[in-house]
């Protein structure tokens, strides 16, 4: 399960925007609702992070994906 959050103004992961199945879905959601240019993907243990940057590279929110075993 992929979730979008977006940056609150306290915590980059404060608000949760939206849940999703598949990686391509929750990208094409976050260029809907967040206006975001660059991207990077981190796994880190069981965990895939996509942080979404702005133009100055301010973060502006963050796709999740905790996988199991």
């Amino acid at each position: 399960m992929w979730k979008l959050y977006k940056w609150n103004g306290h915590y980059i992961m404060g608000d949760l925007v939206s849940k999703h199945s598949t990686e391509d879905a929750a990208l094409k959601k976050a260029a809907k609702e967040l206006s975001f240019t660059f991207t990077e993907k981190v796994k880190k243990n069981k965990e895939t992070l996509i942080w979404l940057d702005g133009k100055n590279h301010e973060p502006v929110g963050v796709i999740v994906k905790k996988s199991r075993g």
